[in-house]
């Protein structure tokens, strides 16, 4: 059998904001209420973000979406008109810039509970002969 990621919870401080915001970034399908006490945002066909209110401290986890080219030049479109910072440093400064050293095309920002989100269309964290797995 394969081993497929499913789901991995997000928390936050107000679940239903911090996945409908994502959802409206990425453009797909997010619902108010899911299993338990989650928001689900339905990220592809196999993978959902079920956010989960959470009181203070809240732990701080990095996110990666590798998209196709078309997807990347959407989203990141969607970031601009939001008016969302964003940087091509994963520890940089925000310079609006686009990073494409590896490859491929990354942009990195942070949502307000201060999770960073990262989106590339060429994973640089698999060596080229897994990078169709």
């Amino acid at each position: 059998m394969a081993i497929h990621l499913d789901h991995l919870m997000v928390p936050s401080r107000d679940k239903r904001a911090a996945a409908k915001l994502l959802a409206e970034l990425l453009g797909v399908p997010w619902s108010e209420t899911g299993v338990g006490p989650f928001v689900p945002v339905y990220v592809n066909e196999g993978l959902t973000l079920d956010f989960d209110q959470w009181a203070e401290p809240l732990p701080l986890i990095h996110y990666c979406f590798r998209v196709e080219e078309g997807e990347f030049d959407a989203i990141l479109a969607r970031l601009q008109a939001a008016g969302i910072a964003y940087r091509s440093s994963v520890h940089g400064p925000v310079d609006s810039r686009v990073d494409t050293q590896h490859g491929g095309r990354i942009v990195y920002w942070n949502e307000p509970d201060g999770h960073q989100w990262e989106m590339l269309t060429l994973s640089y964290a698999r060596a080229p002969a897994l990078r169709d797995f």
